[in-house]
This record gives C-alpha cells, sequence and structure tokens, in this order.
C-alpha cells in the first residue's frame, strides 16, 4: 500500500492576532474559520468581501488590523483567531445525507447534526456523494482543509467496497495500473481482497485524490457495479469501528498531530 509522505512536524500553538504578518485575504479568512479557501475565494471574485471600505480582491494581502466586512457585517478576525483552537471531528456519515449545508430538494445534510462552534463554522474535508457512507471529516480551520483536500498532497482515502461483477486478478492490476476516464487517467494505489463469494465481492481500494465518484467509476470502466461503498480511512485517520452512523467524535492531540504531519 502506498505511504505518504510524511514530514515530521508538531502541531504548534496558534500565533496571537499582533504577531501574525500580512497573509493573503483568503489564507487568513479560512484560518479565522469563515469557510474554506475556496469558499472564500468565491466571495471574493462576487465582491460579498470587502477591505477597509474597498471591495476585495483575490490578490490582497490583510492583517487581523484591517476592517474587514463579509456581506456587510465586520468580520472581527482578531477575536475569531484568538478564541479558535483547531479542531478536526470525525463523523460517521450515512448514505442519505448529502454534503451541503443547505439543499434545495430538503434532503438531510451532514452539516444538521454536527455540534455548534464558539468561534467559525465547520468546512468540511472532501466530500462523499449521498450513496457513500463513512469517514467525513470536519475542521474549524479553512486553511487546514483546503491543505488536506489539495491534490499536491496526495493524501490516501481508503475505502471497502462491495462489488458485483467478473473481477479477475487481470482487473484488479488493470485498476492499479490506470485507466482513462472521461475527466483523465485514474488509477487505485492499491486493491486487496476482503470477503465475500461468487459476483458479490468486498475490497479495500486505496486512492489518493478526491474526484469526484472516482472509485464508483473506476470499478463501472470494468464493467463492474459498487453496490456498497464506506469511506474507512483519510491519511492517518480511521473510522472508528464503534462510532455509530450519524455520529462524531473529536480527534485528540495525537491524531491532530499525525494528520498535521502529513502536509508537506
Amino acid at each position: 500500500m502506498k505511504k505518504n509522505r510524511v514530514n515530521p512536524r508538531q502541531v504548534s500553538a496558534r500565533k496571537k492576532p499582533t504577531e501574525i504578518k500580512p497573509e493573503r485575504i483568503q489564507k487568513l479568512l479560512a484560518q479565522a474559520g469563515l469557510g474554506s479557501r475556496r469558499e472564500i475565494e468565491r466571495w471574493i471574485v462576487d465582491g460579498s468581501i470587502s477591505v477597509n471600505g474597498a471591495t476585495a480582491s483575490l490578490g490582497d494581502k490583510i492583517t487581523v488590523r484591517e476592517v474587514v466586512k463579509l456581506r456587510g457585517r465586520i468580520v472581527k478576525l482578531a477575536d475569531k483567531l484568538q478564541r479558535m483552537d483547531t479542531k478536526v471531528l470525525i463523523y460517521h456519515k450515512p448514505a442519505g445525507e448529502i454534503v451541503s449545508r443547505k439543499d434545495p430538494e430538503g434532503r438531510p445534510t451532514v452539516f444538521k447534526k454536527l455540534p455548534k462552534l464558539a468561534a467559525g463554522r465547520w468546512v468540511a474535508v472532501g466530500r462523499l456523494d449521498i450513496n457513500t457512507q463513512g469517514l467525513l471529516m470536519f475542521t474549524n480551520d479553512g486553511d487546514l482543509a483546503n491543505k488536506l483536500m489539495h491534490p499536491s498532497q496526495q493524501i490516501d482515502r481508503e475505502y471497502a467496497v462491495r462489488v458485483m461483477g467478473n473481477i479477475t486478478s487481470e482487473t484488479a492490476e488493470t485498476l492499479v495500473n490506470g485507466v482513462d476516464l472521461e475527466d483523465g487517467r485514474a488509477r487505485f494505489e492499491d486493491v486487496q481482497e476482503a470477503g465475500g463469494e461468487g459476483v458479490n465481492r468486498w475490497f479495500h481500494v486505496v486512492v489518493a485524490e478526491g474526484r469526484n465518484r472516482v472509485v464508483r467509476r473506476l470499478w463501472e470502466s470494468q464493467n463492474c457495479k459498487v453496490s456498497r461503498l464506506i469511506r474507512v480511512r483519510y491519511g492517518s485517520v480511521f473510522l472508528p469501528p464503534g462510532l455509530p452512523t450519524g455520529r462524531f467524535e473529536l480527534l485528540d492531540k495525537k491524531g491532530l498531530e499525525a494528520l498535521n504531519a502529513l502536509l508537506s
């Protein structure tokens, strides 16, 4: 199985606001827990953020001393950064929930079950489609979420998958070597049998990217159908075996240090 590159960096205490140097606006707002960098970049582009009375631009660098407004409301960056310790939440997502704050169709969302934060808000680390269950992480640090999702990090995601089809050793070899999908070449880092008989068998597979439905599409490329999909690991974080679906727990300090050590 592929191992992620490890940088033995420890989780350090967050700097006091007076020590923070000018940072790109999307990075600083993400650190304050307003959202992921991608979300904040969208808000900047659509003109929702102002700095000292002027509409913000993507290249702006700011400190906590600036007057920042989001949709006309002042964002107290210094207060948010002082009060916020990095938290990572492990959630066992059931099938049938979507990874979105609101849904026009009224479907249940994962955010409804999360605990409230004193400062900032929860940002999802990646996504799972509505029919996929398993490990979903959230953090109040949007910058950390961005790093954990960034393709350059090549962080492993491991899934338990029940597959229907005629699967041979050649099938597994093809999936590890890579196949061409409609959005580019994709592959499993590893494929291991995990039980079952006949045409309905379990496998554990590892991917190093978060491309949309990539696990299902890789199996479908070999004329196989995924009947159940469960994410069991994201980098160094495993789905706790005793955590029921729809429940959550906080990652402890040791787990947070291991997760940060994956980031280059």
